[in-house]
């Protein structure tokens, strides 16, 4: 028996900061939106629940210089992405697929 309630967790960096702070911020590039419609689309692939695909709003994952960002776990697959596009690569291929997609990978 697996010990992991969810296949994949994936956690959406949504951290606001002043648009004068030092650091750049996942919410002002529109990360809500993109969290959002990740979840649409893995409810709509027939991915969401328990021993599926759960995917969550996170605070600062302090990889803000490389965002947005969003990990994959239990695998730690940590992606950036532009626009819906992008997310549904990740949820094609990584969540549903389980390939991972390179060109959106960040070290």
């Amino acid at each position: 028996m697996s010990t992991q309630y969810y296949r994949h967790h994936v956690f959406f960096c949504l951290n606001q900061r002043d648009p004068a702070a030092d650091r750049p911020s996942c919410a002002n590039c529109n990360a809500q939106a993109m969290q959002e419609y990740a979840k649409k689309r893995v409810k709509e692939a027939g991915l969401a629940g328990p021993g599926q695909v759960r995917i969550n709003k996170a605070g600062c994952l302090d990889r803000c210089e490389l965002g947005p960002v969003v990990v994959v776990y239990p695998e730690g697959v940590w992606y950036t992405y532009l626009d819906e596009s992008d997310i549904d690569e990740i949820v094609d291929s990584h969540l549903a697929g389980g390939k991972i997609v390179e060109r959106l990978l960040i070290d």
